[in-house]
């Protein structure tokens, strides 16, 4: 598929980077027509996204949208991208966010305004990359490009306090990880090359490769660390509060809503089909992380003083769901993980959205600074309301879905990991009602909060598309599901393929069903 003539992948990629270029013209006194620019830019980035989804063939398992060309013959690196159904819907996902980022960051950002809209576009760039990146080596190029926008979001314009720390910390995490896959990839290559005499990092191919186990066990710990800390895992968490509290905004709403979601792509997209023998043999230890990192993010999270700590935390146990339910490798888990990836980004951006918000008007994110906002910010009440309901998981939101498939494949795949995540379900409600009801209700005990004005129209415009996609997800989740149904059954097939597995797949209506 092409649009004005450019294949519709390369068209994503790139169109961001043409933005950018134009921003790079316009005077930086003039910050007004700099936000209006970008804006537009990333509104036809989310447009130019829409015809993935709708021209999409949801029957077959087959990447689609492909474009395959050579980069550095060679040595057998190419240009090829390529979508299915595990890709497409994180795709959306990113033009979608940005657009309501920059929406986001109108007010809060009032220096350098210039270098930041470039950056988040250089981002977007990277981002999109990642996830339709086919060979290793490009991959690894957009993996890296996300890297620098994201520490200079966080260094720049994130907290004066702590930001150099939280950016350094960021980035040194992830680049430890990052140069242990780089290895892990050329080892990767020079055994394929001398097993079958071709040069490629092109993935689709290299699943082919069957490496022995002792190997394949090395080669998916390098990328497993790689992905883990991007998640992040524990204990590969540590650096995610700090990023989090730290960074601007809409910083914290990218970083929660799509750069995290690397982390548990880059595990179904690469580490688990190159590498199934050790994935397998290595399921009880990730599962066991999962849970820990289910319960313990759920408790810190009770502890948190901060809004900003206390969502940061939330997202180490919503991705321990995650997960669990990926390497449960059953229809429901898998399919559960990714649409949870999907909720994540949706709920938790929401969330960090909120916190912004007020943030923007009180200058603190402390919750003992709070209490009775619903009387002077009611449309901020209800929209805090909602959000909070979603990121529990109430039957009828986005939340609700995915847990409970993930919890029906947990179950499926050992009982013990179920009843544990069941556990996180109880604690995640606990923390988040707790927080609502000490910010929301009670008296008004600071006098700087009777005078807060409620949400205007701009803050109103971003927060009611994330509410019709909470509910939207939550009671026609099968519009989304189609999409993903059969990449999601090709996946398992291969993999129990591989492993030689005797379970048998689930049909695709019981599949449905169970939906």
């Amino acid at each position: 598929m092409t649009i004005l003539g450019i294949p519709i992948l390369s068209l994503l990629i790139f169109f961001p980077i043409l933005g950018a270029i134009v921003l790079l013209f316009i005077n930086k006194e003039k910050p007004g027509t700099i936000r209006v620019v970008t804006l537009i830019f990333s509104l036809i980035e989310f447009i130019f996204s829409l015809p993935l989804f709708f021209a999409f063939d949801s029957k077959t398992a087959a990447m689609q949208f492909v474009e395959d060309w050579w980069w550095v013959q060679s040595y057998g690196i190419s240009y090829k991208l390529g979508i299915d159904g595990i890709s497409l819907l994180l795709v959306l996902l990113t033009t979608f966010l940005t657009v309501l980022c920059i929406l986001c960051s109108w007010t809060a950002i009032t220096f350098r305004v210039k270098e930041y809209m470039i950056s988040f576009l250089f981002l977007e760039t990277g981002m999109i990359g990642a996830l339709v990146a086919l060979d290793l080596v490009l991959f690894y190029v957009f993996w890296e490009v996300m890297l620098i926008p994201m520490y200079l979001l966080i260094g720049v314009w994130g907290d004066p306090k702590r930001r150099i720390y939280a950016a350094i910390k960021f980035f040194l995490f992830t680049m430890a990880g990052s140069v242990l896959m780089l290895v892990a990839i050329l080892v990767l290559y020079f055994l394929n090359q001398k097993a079958t005499g071709i040069s490629t990092f092109d993935a689709l191919e290299l699943y082919k490769s069957g490496l022995p186990a002792g190997t394949q066990y090395w080669l998916f710990a390098a990328f497993a660390l790689a992905f883990a800390i991007k998640v992040p895992m524990f204990p590969f968490h540590t650096w995610l509060p700090d990023a989090h509290t730290e960074a601007p905004t809409a910083g914290s709403v990218i970083l929660a809503g799509v750069l995290l979601k690397m982390g548990t792509y880059g595990f179904i997209r690469f580490a688990i089909p190159l590498f199934p023998k050790a994935a397998f043999d290595l399921m009880p230890l990730v599962s066991v992380l999962a849970l820990i990192g289910i319960i313990y993010g759920a408790l810190v999270s009770m502890m948190q003083p901060d809004l900003k700590r206390l969502v940061a935390f939330s997202s180490v146990s919503h991705l321990g769901y995650v997960m669990l339910g990926m390497f449960a490798f059953n229809m429901q888990g898998i399919e559960g993980s990714i649409y949870q990836m999907l909720n994540h980004g949706i709920s938790t951006g929401s969330l960090f959205l909120i916190v912004g918000m007020v943030y923007e008007r009180r200058h603190t994110r402390l919750i003992a600074d709070f209490g009775g906002l619903s009387k002077v910010m009611p449309i901020y009440a209800v929209f805090f309301m909602i959000v909070t309901l979603s990121s529990i998981g109430l039957p009828g939101t986005n939340g609700f879905v995915g847990e409970f498939l993930i919890l029906l494949g947990a179950f499926q795949a050992n009982v013990v990991y179920g009843v544990l995540a069941a556990s996180g379900v109880i604690l995640g409600a606990a923390y988040m009602l707790w927080m609502f009801q000490r910010v929301m209700f009670g008296k008004i005990t600071k006098p700087e909060n009777e005078k807060l004005k409620d949400l205007n129209a701009r803050e109103i415009t971003i927060l009611v598309p994330m509410v019709i996609v909470i509910f939207l997800m939550g009671i026609y989740p099968k519009l989304f599901f189609s999409k993903m149904d059969a990449s999601v059954e090709k996946f398992i097939k291969d993999f129990k393929g591989k492993v030689e597995m005797k379970a048998d797949l689930p049909s695709p209506k019981v599949a449905e069903v169970k939906k």
